[in-house]
């Protein structure tokens, strides 16, 4: 079976969040299923960079305002075809915006190529290469089901899935017209949304099979709460939606093997968690003791919840913990925590930015991770975190009440919990899980025993490929009937 994925990131070339892991790792662990991913992505300079031939398979005389050129290539054993639009992708800053962040105005023109060559693709135009299944990842992809829906691509099964409904690609009515798209597109029933233009709400309209990357996050985006004004939408096509739950590397992701550890460890041996812990304490600058650190590896924004974290800091360190933040976003949250850490010295680290070497330390070293967010899709680093003896203390929404056993007395006493959960969007439930994660953190036997059982959950993509393969399978035998 050969599948096309269509993605507007992809690990380890270009990477914003999850998604990149998402659509860099689950091609793998599809092909020993016995499915062939192939991956269109944007030429960004950094993807072009990693060209070492540029041979194109299929030239454009005009794409959205320019030339571009579709290359096949094999990248970190990535089979990937590569859009080079030069005019719309070799930028300087962000794959969406520039250095300070704004978006780039022509993003819109930039992700409706980026559909059309997908489409294209579907349709046959390459030689020797047709797809039995296209995959769209998120808004940025998704025009690429609408091009398919209106062109000759129809009848190819298609999937759309959804990593953050809160990102949906909106603009102005006035750029259908540079769309390319029948008038009869611009629908309540095709790519209109609310008087403008919707590319997520576009491809939900057009996918044969609609996805999340959770169970409990298809089911919370049907409600008014999580569905981000596309409830209506999704209900109506609750029959077509499914919940797969991401998996993660687990070679990249390997406390046996991990090269940015100070010292790796196994399940059954945990003692070289406490040189990474040591090593914390010096990369944090935080005091050096024997309570529990409690890390936070995170974009700093509402969604995560890291109003609600730097809402209860003081409580938490008098309750003797420490906390060590990795993470960048908006602005005025920074402030609060690097106000904290001032507040707090050595007691409290902060490090604005991202730093993938820090994060792995983090998630071998700390006792236990902070996810207090508003709304998870799934969540990655809870997954790290559960394979690394990191212990999740998370808020009970979307991916993070799927993977995350509640420590509660019951399933302690069954020896099958592997982390704490709490309401989210509550500080004071919040600060309570972490005093009862303080209180385990007491018994050294009762903490190794959730962090041994935490390790055991298979947090792989074997079964979440499984599904997909499953999935793919169907499509194509509804294709067929």
């Amino acid at each position: 079976m050969q599948v096309l994925s269509v993605t507007p990131e992809i690990f380890p070339l270009i990477k914003t969040g999850g998604l990149a892991d998402v659509t860099g790792a689950l091609p793998e662990a599809l092909n020993g299923l016995g499915v062939r991913t192939r991956s269109l992505v944007p030429g960004y300079p950094v993807v072009m960079g990693a060209l070492k031939k540029k041979k194109a398979l299929h030239q454009y005389a005009v794409l959205q305002g320019g030339k571009a050129a579709l290359h096949a290539a094999e990248i970190g054993g990535l089979d990937m075809l590569v859009l080079d639009a030069p005019h719309l992708f070799d930028r300087p800053g962000g794959p969406y915006g520039d250095a300070t962040g704004a978006d780039w105005q022509d993003n819109w023109r930039r992700f409706a190529a980026l559909g059309r060559v997908g489409a294209d693709i579907a349709a046959g135009a390459l030689k020797d290469y047709k797809p039995d299944i296209v995959h769209a990842h998120d808004w940025q992809s998704a025009m690429t089901l609408a091009y398919m829906r209106y062109g000759e691509a129809a009848n190819v099964p298609s999937v759309m899935t959804v990593h953050n409904l809160a990102f949906q690609g909106q603009f102005a009515s006035s750029i259908f017209a540079g769309l390319g798209l029948p008038q009869q597109a611009m629908a309540l029933d095709g790519i209109e949304y609310y008087g403008g233009v919707g590319f997520l709400k576009a491809g939900l309209q057009a996918a044969w099979a609609i996805t999340t990357v959770s169970p409990t996050y298809a089911q919370e985006i049907r409600s008014p709460a999580f569905g981000m004004g596309l409830d209506g939408l999704i209900n109506l096509r609750a029959g077509e939606l499914h919940g797969i739950v991401n998996g993660i590397d687990d070679d990249i992701w390997n406390p046996e093997t991990d090269k940015h550890l100070a010292a790796t460890y196994t399940a059954k041996n945990l003692k070289g968690r406490k040189a990474n812990k040591r090593a914390i304490e010096e990369r944090m600058t935080l005091d050096r003791d024997d309570g529990p650190i409690y890390c936070v590896v995170s974009r700093l924004t509402w969604q995560k919840g890291i109003d609600i974290l730097a809402s209860i800091i003081d409580p938490v360190v008098a309750s003797g913990a420490r906390l060590a933040i990795l993470g960048s976003g908006d602005a005025g949250l920074e402030g609060a925590l690097l106000a904290a850490a001032n507040r707090h010295r050595g007691r409290v680290g902060v490090v604005i930015g991202y730093d993938e070497g820090l994060s792995h330390l983090l998630q071998g070293g700390a006792d236990g991770i902070l996810i207090p967010s508003r709304f998870e899709p799934c969540g990655l680093t809870q997954l790290y975190g559960l394979r690394y003896g990191c212990v999740p203390i998370v808020a009970r929404t979307g991916g993070l009440a799927d993977t995350v056993i509640d420590a509660n007395e019951a399933a302690v006493a069954a020896g099958v919990a592997t982390g704490f959960q709490f309401t989210p969007e509550d500080a004071g439930a919040f600060h309570h899980a972490i005093l009862r994660a303080n209180a385990l953190y007491a018994d050294p036997a009762g903490w190794t025993s959730l962090q041994r059982q935490g390790m055991k959950s298979d947090v792989s993509w074997d079964r979440s490929a499984q599904k997909y393969a499953a999935l793919y399978r169907m499509l194509l035998s509804k294709r067929d009937a």
